[in-house]
């Protein structure tokens, strides 16, 4: 599959806003939507407040530079909600009832949006774990690529023949991730967490995550990259990376990345391990 069209599965759209983020499967609706539609029919919506990091709202304007398609940002008040601080295994339907209210009440206005898509694949469906899902559903949020039956695979081979630049890119999960659930969201924890991965990626590490313990931070890495993490110098350079965003202790999980560890453990037990 080198392509697809959306056409049929936006008809009746006149403009349409995007709910994006810069992810391969956000970059690749955005761009099919754009071609479907036209660049000036089509606005990407960039969710923005502190459990965004820095260095992946950068990327999301040059993807959507790249595209054509104009890029609004809209400020969103996520941490202001009790449920979303609280953390709970549900703290992504918040976060995305947030935003979706934020684009209906303002960005769809001003813009004159008569739908709002999102960047849902067909293997995002079969997955229990989403409460974000929901949120979308709530607010009748389109999910084209799903609808086309795309999965993740077929996600990524699109974004290769669209040479977007974010095909490989790995999955980059807010940083409200990293904390676990029934721990509060607060800002200083998400800086923490954003100025101790950032510090990593500028240390040659690409996809990674560091989860925040409290005192500890436990950084999850590729297992390829697991024997130069542990080498002199970098063992060195990155404790001081990492002490320096505000932890006390590092620990480097041997079990290597794993994405939505938090939310399996919750599902699992009722609680966060």
């Amino acid at each position: 599959m080198n392509t697809a069209d959306l056409t049929p599965h936006l008809s009746g759209v006149r403009r349409l806003g995007v709910a994006f983020s810069g992810g391969v499967d956000s970059s690749v609706l955005l761009a099919l939507a754009a071609r479907a539609l036209g660049t000036d029919r089509v606005v990407a919506i960039l969710g923005v407040s502190p459990s965004l990091a820095a260095d992946e709202r950068t990327g999301a304007h040059r993807v959507a530079e790249l595209i054509g398609v104009r890029l609004v940002e809209v400020p969103t008040d996520e941490g202001a909600r009790p449920a979303y601080r609280a953390n709970g295994p549900d703290r992504c339907f918040h976060c995305k009832d947030e935003l979706f209210t934020r684009i209906a009440e303002s960005t769809a206005v001003d813009h004159d949006l008569d739908a709002i898509a999102y960047g849902e694949n067909a293997d995002d469906v079969r997955r229990t774990d989403r409460p974000g899902a929901r949120a979308a559903r709530a607010h009748r949020v389109l999910t084209p690529l799903a609808d086309a039956g795309l999965v993740k695979a077929d996600v990524r081979e699109i974004a290769r023949s669209l040479r977007l630049p974010v095909a490989d890119k790995p999955a980059a999960p807010c940083l409200a991730s990293r904390i676990p659930h029934f721990t509060e969201v607060t800002p200083r924890r998400l800086s923490q967490v954003e100025r101790a991965e950032a510090a990593l990626r500028r240390l040659g590490f690409g996809d990674l995550r560091v989860r925040h313990h409290g005192e500890v931070a436990r950084i999850e890495l590729s297992p390829a990259d697991l024997p130069r993490a542990v080498s002199e110098p970098l063992r060195s350079s990155m404790h001081a990376a990492v002490t320096g965003a505000g932890f006390r202790f590092v620990a480097l999980d041997l079990a290597g990345i794993q994405s939505g560890a938090f939310t399996r453990d919750a599902s699992a037990d009722g609680a966060a391990r």
